[in-house]
Formats: C-alpha cells, structure tokens, sequence
C-alpha cells in the first residue's frame, strides 16, 4: 500500500499552528496532512492573495507586480492574516495558518511554529511544473526578503523562535507529516516550559 493510499491517522490537538518556509518547502502538502488529520480549517497566504486578485480583478501576475511596486498589497496581505491570526489566537480551538510569515505575524498567539526548508536545487525540482521557473523563483525570495525588511525590519532568515525546523529533502512527505504528527501529540502544555518570544510585527 503507498503512503498515498495509508489513510491519515487523527490527530486530537486544540493548538494553533503557523507553518512557514520558502517556495517548494512542502508546505501545502504538509498543512493539507495536517488539516485532514486534525479536522481543523486551513488559511494560506496564497488563499488570501488570490482573494485580493479577485477583488482588484486582476491577474496574480499583476497583483504580483503591483507588490513589487508598492507595500499596499502586501499590507493588506498580512493585516488579513495578522487579523486571522488574532481570532483564532483566542479562540482555543485548532487552527492551521500557513505563509512565508505566518510565524511572525501570529507571535505569540500560535501555539506551535514550524519552518519548512530543503536546499534549493531540491524546491527548484519540486516547481518544475509550475508556472514560476527556477530563476523567478530566486528573484522573488530575495525580493521578499528585502520588503520584509524594509517594512517590518523582519530579517526571514531569523529563526530562532521557532519551535520546530525540518529539511524535507531529508524525509518523504509521510515522513515529515509523523514528525510533526509526533510533536503534537508529545505536546503536554503541563511540561512546557515557554517558546522563543515572538518580535512583534506592526502592519
């Protein structure tokens, strides 16, 4: 039987997670595990993009152009996710919220905070068959990289405050969803003796 037709077993959390990483990390494929596994509603960053398209009417190239032109998209980007994040950090029930920023934009609201990464030529290989190409793919982290910088004074490479980081060239996709399965449910808020505090992020 393949890991495609294992059924994914339950996960009994009531945690708020963020799942972060760069383009090709496995980040989708780990936050739609993880959101089957636990019963849970699933936000990403994309999901909020493409909503901003479609409310501008525009193409997710021009929308992506438009960001790079001026920092009112990608604030209203991740004051919707930030306001997301807000709710359901008070709401103590499961919760999956996934974009390049997600930890930083949660803080201390989320319970658990995962980085995705694998080495690069391994996420160019895995987005061979999208629309964005290796070479844009580079050009668009060091962009974003540098606005979030220059509007949040965030540096992405920071990741002290996270609580989990994964390479998932290391693991099959089944393997870093046990992983991270496994932290949750070794998870006991009775031994945990306190996270990395989050910088606060003002949009």
């Amino acid at each position: 039987m393949s890991t495609e037709d294992t059924p994914t077993a339950e996960i009994d959390t009531t945690l708020f997670i963020t799942v972060s990483g760069p383009p090709g990390c496995g980040a989708t494929t780990l936050c739609n595990r993880l959101a089957e596994a636990i019963g849970c509603p699933y936000v990403s960053g994309g999901d909020i993009f493409r909503e901003l398209a479609e409310e501008r009417e525009l193409s997710l190239t021009q929308l992506t152009a438009k960001a790079e032109a001026s920092d009112e998209i990608d604030r209203a980007l991740d004051q919707r996710l930030q306001t997301i994040a807000e709710k359901w950090g008070m709401a103590n029930k499961p919760f999956i919220l996934e974009s390049r920023l997600a930890g930083w934009l949660a803080g201390d609201r989320a319970d658990l905070r995962i980085w995705l990464d694998a080495p690069e030529e391994v996420r160019a290989r895995r987005i061979e068959d999208r629309v964005e190409t290796e070479a844009e793919m580079r050009v668009r982290e060091v962009s974003e990289a540098g606005r979030y910088e220059s509007y949040y004074e965030i540096d992405i490479d920071d990741r002290e405050f996270y609580d989990l980081s994964i390479n998932t060239a290391r693991w099959s996709k089944e393997g870093v969803f046990e992983l991270v399965r496994m932290a949750l449910e070794e998870y006991d808020t009775e031994r945990d003796e306190g996270a990395f505090e989050t910088p606060h992020v003002d949009v």
